[in-house]
């Protein structure tokens, strides 16, 4: 399978302009063979740390901004996987959706919120593409190494994970290191391939180095975009390991 992780600016409460850049990416995609397209942690509506917030683009999302994004993007031959914020009543979910020729085909809902007022998710779906199994763990779920466990626990070969690093300038630079390492650290405890996407940029007093990389299972950083910059990293998955079952 060949995968495209993009890091790319954030883009902030503006549905049309998210839509519009998934579209680029997608037609990229299709240029270039793509079989799956990675983008970061709540892309499609922006990332937040505030309860309003959150809560005012789950709902927007859920009502209509996702629809229209699968009419979008309905002829793309790629596989897209994206986040937002969802709302499903009475709980908030930081989600990411598997989008497959303009429909959803399954979502994961992060099993280690740490947004104010998100549920957890306790689902950990397996999807498969061009013969990967994969699944889905989002940013924080990174520092349990258990949520990574109960994908590969299912003869996964792959792991995604939707990022957003913007944090206080700070806090950005003392997770530099432990964001990439912590992917290392899933791949080799899980003997699966890792594939990152991440934001980068600067937003008011935020920060993003950015953090998209695809790790092979011994831990090697085999692609990965440089830090402070826009780019995605590609990579070929190689065929699935020798006695795993397709689904």
């Amino acid at each position: 399978m060949r995968i495209a992780a993009f890091q790319c600016p954030e883009i902030a409460d503006d549905a049309a302009g998210a839509c519009k850049a998934i579209i680029q990416y997608l037609r990229w995609a299709e240029q270039e063979a793509i079989d799956l397209v990675l983008l970061p942690e709540a892309f499609l509506l922006g990332h937040s740390y505030d309860p309003e917030t959150i809560s005012a683009r789950a709902q927007e999302a859920s009502g209509a901004v996702l629809g229209q994004l699968c009419r979008q993007i309905s002829t793309f031959p790629a596989t897209l996987v994206v986040g937002t914020f969802e709302w499903a009543a009475p709980d908030i979910f930081n989600s990411a959706f598997v989008i497959e020729r303009g429909h959803i085909s399954g979502r994961y809902a992060k099993a280690y919120p740490n947004e104010p007022g998100v549920a957890a998710g306790s689902n950990f779906p397996i999807f498969v593409r061009s013969g990967i199994r994969y699944g889905i763990n989002i940013c924080n779920d990174a520092n349990h190494a258990d949520a990574a466990e109960q994908i590969a626990s299912q003869q996964a070969d792959l792991i995604l994970f939707p990022l957003n690093n913007m944090l206080p300038s700070a806090t950005a630079e003392r997770w530099r290191e432990k964001s990439i390492l912590n992917l290392i650290n899933r791949a080799r405890q899980t003997g699966c391939w890792i594939a990152s996407s991440d934001v980068t940029g600067e937003s008011g007093d935020l920060l993003s180095y950015g953090c998209t990389a695809i790790i092979a299972p011994d831990g090697q950083v085999v692609a990965r975009v440089p830090e402070h910059e826009e780019g995605v990293a590609v990579y070929e998955i190689p065929d699935r390991k020798p006695g795993s079952e397709a689904a």
